[in-house]
């Protein structure tokens, strides 16, 4: 049986090391739209090394490896080409340094049965160098055709959007380069790139990355909702419901709702659902 919990679930995928600087960082944020205008302090806060600040979402580029050991795990044999990354999940234990070398340890945490999928949340937990936890990502990762092994369909999605006006909307433009900026982060999928492979993925022109999308929507609701506070986040959770492509806006809007900030982001162009069932906790 390909999916078997009984021998992958908790099954550890190893460790790493991951080392950042400030450059890394502002590639980061410019790879996710900030910048604009080049003048405004806010923006040059994320793109000018004096008084840096770093967007809690960077915290997915250091662990971006660890899907990578996936198909070493006993009990959880699929076709790589059959993923889909469904859902990220990143707490912040603590502000994000503009530099930094952490250490990275994955795991299988949690395996569900979908029916027609299987669905496998991988823990990677990141401590800096002094062994204090720094932050931990969670992956959810859709395995389509490994579903129907018999396991538990597990929890459905929360951070629902309210039935009311949100309280902010912010317009996020994106570059006809947006893609070709971010994959310079580590992410070098040719679907992001390449005409010929976007068109044999089924769409016209190669599409911005998921974890761009979760970058794009985090700048927008820390600027507009918490003052460009980075700090203020505790934790940014997303699923990834469609996709955007480069040139596009991004309309992101959201509610408060006691700790937390939900989201909810689309092409303003499409009318689509980019990013659903989001929200920002707020450190207490």
């Amino acid at each position: 049986m390909p999916i078997d919990p009984s021998k992958a679930l908790g099954a550890e995928l190893g460790e790493g090391q991951y080392s950042w600087t400030q450059d890394d960082v502002i590639l980061y944020h410019l790879g996710i739209g900030a910048g604009v205008p080049a003048t405004d302090e806010g923006e040059l806060a994320y793109a000018y090394e004096k008084n840096l600040k770093v967007l809690p979402s960077f915290g997915v580029i250091p662990v971006f490896g660890a899907m990578g050991g996936m198909g070493k795990v006993e009990g959880l044999s699929f076709n790589f080409a059959m993923l889909l990354h469904g859902e990220q999940d990143i707490t912040l234990h603590k502000p994000l340094p503009s530099a930094a070398t952490v250490n990275n340890r994955s795991r299988v945490a949690e395996i569900w049965d979908k029916g027609k999928a299987a669905l496998c949340v991988l823990e990677v937990e990141s401590s800096d160098e002094a062994g204090e936890p720094l932050f931990t990502n969670r992956f959810s990762l859709f395995l389509r055709g490994e579903g129907g092994f018999g396991g538990e369909p597990g929890p459905k999605a929360g951070n629902e959007r309210p039935d009311r006006e949100a309280d902010g909307v912010v317009q996020s433009p994106t570059l006809p380069q947006q893609a070709l900026l971010y994959r310079l982060s580590g992410d070098k999928n040719p679907l992001h790139a390449d005409p010929e492979i976007a068109k044999m993925a089924g769409f016209d022109k190669p599409i911005i990355h998921g974890l761009c999308s979760f970058g794009i929507v985090c700048k927008a609701v820390v600027d507009d909702a918490l003052g460009g506070d980075t700090d203020q986040v505790a934790r940014y959770q997303a699923r990834f419901r469609g996709v955007g492509f480069p040139g596009e806006t991004y309309e992101t809007s959201y509610w408060r709702e006691g700790d937390k900030l939900l989201i909810e982001a689309r092409s303003k162009e499409r009318g689509d659902v980019i990013i659903s069932n989001a929200a920002i906790t707020l450190r207490g």
